[in-house]
């Protein structure tokens, strides 16, 4: 092995000790996978400039697939999602800010617009569920 892939492989050794980057197969890989997405969201990588945007993303793709796969939901457009959760967790429009305005709130529940990527980053970090969920 040259000394270049010795050291990507180090690299990479150490970050996966942090974040699992790896398919998710049991309960407790996703739990620690969850809490590792939380911290990265809370650290702002949200944001698609933030440097840690395409990890936050890549696992992401790993816990969706694990939610496709462990966690089926009934079909449901993200909008009765969100209707769903609001209900569940007694919020008005006027408590998701980060969606938008109320306008904007009341427009993708009346089935006039779509959840774009940001809210949806937004709802879920927020009701801690996978983005898969609203879409």
């Amino acid at each position: 092995m040259n000394a270049q892939l010795r050291e990507v492989t180090r690299h990479f050794s150490a970050l996966s000790a942090l974040v699992p980057l790896r398919p998710i197969r049991t309960a407790g890989d996703y739990k620690a996978a969850v809490r590792v997405m939380d911290e990265l969201l809370d650290a702002g990588a949200a944001d698609e400039r933030h440097a840690l945007a395409d990890l936050a993303a890549t696992l992401g793709e790993l816990i969706g697939d694990y939610d496709a796969q462990h966690h089926a939901l009934p079909e449901a457009s993200g909008a009765e999602v969100l209707r769903f959760l609001m209900q569940q967790h007694e919020l008005r429009q006027s408590d998701l800010p980060e969606i938008g305005s109320q306008g904007v709130l009341s427009e993708i529940l009346n089935g006039k617009r779509e959840l774009n990527a940001r809210q949806i980053r937004a709802l879920a970090k927020r009701f801690q569920a996978g983005p898969n969920a609203f879409l």
